[in-house]
Formats: C-alpha cells, structure tokens, sequence
C-alpha cells in the first residue's frame, strides 16, 4: 500500500501546477524555457524532414536519369529498326516495280511452296 501512495504522490508532484488551458505560474520551468524546448524540438523535426525530403529529391533526380537513358536508347533502337524497314520496303517496291510478270511469278509461286512446306512440317 506504501508503494501505491508513493506513485499517486510521485504524480501529483508530477503534474502540480499543471492546469487545463496549460502551465500554471507553480511549475519549475518558465514559460520563456519551454517555448526554446519546443522550439529545439520543433526544430530538430523540420531538420529530419528537410534531411528526407533530400533523399528522396536524390532518389527521384536517380530514377528521371535511369528512365531518361532507357527512352534514348529505346528512341536509338528505333532509329535503326526502321533503317531496316525502309531497306526492306525498298527492296519490295524495287521487285513490284519490274515490269517482268515471269520475275513476280516466280517469287509468288515460291511463297506458296514455302508456306506449303511449312504447313505440311507443322501438322
């Protein structure tokens, strides 16, 4: 029982003076104490928050680099692909634009049998 009387007398000097709008005139600390502990408090978050929001601008700026070198070399592959295209098309318009039907002839019978084989192969 002493020991319970001791923590109830241990928190009414705790919280003596203490009133419900805030500190009372009795407490140990002045007012002008408590507002520079509040102040330092606050003051010690913001750092940790401006520290956080430094990481993460970091990693952000990081991830805009790493996206930015993929677009240019996507944009690089597709430059070259359609180099390639446009040499195939090319060759294309240069076999359509011959005048020579036994030449077209020729290239559409070898893709029936080609397809012919293929199908024959696959089945």
């Amino acid at each position: 029982m002493n020991s319970r009387r001791d923590v109830r007398n241990n928190r009414a000097a705790l919280f003596d003076g203490i009133e419900e709008g805030g500190i009372g005139a009795s407490s140990s600390y002045s007012s002008h104490e408590i507002d520079e502990q509040d102040n330092e408090r606050a003051l010690e978050g913001l750092e940790d928050r401006v520290s956080l929001l430094k990481r993460l601008s970091g990693d952000i700026n990081e991830e805009v680099d790493n996206h930015n070198l993929m677009l240019d070399r996507m944009g690089n592959d597709m430059d070259s692909s359609r180099g390639v295209l446009s040499g195939t098309m090319d060759r294309f318009k240069m076999v359509f634009e011959t005048k020579s039907s036994r030449r077209m002839l020729t290239l559409v019978a070898s893709f029936v049998v080609i397809f012919l084989i293929i199908y024959y192969l696959t089945r």
